[in-house]
Formats: C-alpha cells, sequence, structure tokens
C-alpha cells in the first residue's frame, strides 16, 4: 500500500493547484479570442505571433511601419482578424 506523508501530499497538492491555474490561464485566452470590436475577432500579440510564426519584436515592427492596424484597449495590443487576413492576401501568404 502507497502511505503519503504530509508534506509529500502537500507538495502534490500544490502542483495539482498549479496545473489548475494553467488550464484556467488557458481558457481565458481561449475566451478573449472571442471578444469582439465591431463584431471582429481579436488577437492579442501573443495570439498573433503563433499565428504568424513572428517574434512580438516583429509585430512590433510591422506596427511601427503601419503594415499592421493595431488598436490599444487597457494597455493591451489587439488585431482585428479580418484586418490580419487583408495583410496575409496582401502579402500573398493566403
Amino acid at each position: 500500500m502507497l502511505q503519503i506523508n504530509n508534506e509529500t501530499a502537500h507538495a502534490m497538492f500544490y502542483k495539482l493547484m498549479e496545473r489548475f491555474d494553467k488550464i484556467e490561464k488557458m481558457l481565458e485566452r481561449q475566451n478573449k479570442m472571442k471578444e469582439c470590436l465591431d463584431g471582429d475577432t481579436l488577437l492579442d500579440n501573443y495570439d498573433l505571433s503563433k499565428l504568424l510564426g513572428v517574434t512580438h519584436r516583429t509585430l512590433a515592427r510591422y506596427r511601427q511601419k503601419k503594415l499592421i492596424r493595431y488598436y490599444m484597449i487597457d494597455g493591451r495590443t489587439y488585431y482585428k482578424a479580418s484586418e490580419i487576413n487583408e495583410f496575409l492576401k496582401m502579402k500573398g501568404a493566403l
């Protein structure tokens, strides 16, 4: 029979809570994708960098060169999915 002392149980509980926190953050990110601006899906820097396969710095360059349009909401940067699709079409990526 497996015996677990108090210290081991506490460590296991802590790890379990960390995983719940990680799942919660992932769900929050997915729900954020459903946030809309004028009926359009919003993407944040993390989502867009993963989608395009570029770094956050590259996104900053795109913004600086006015290649992509962005919106600042509560100090965070967001992009409309439809405008990103237009950007990709313009670049010939779609």
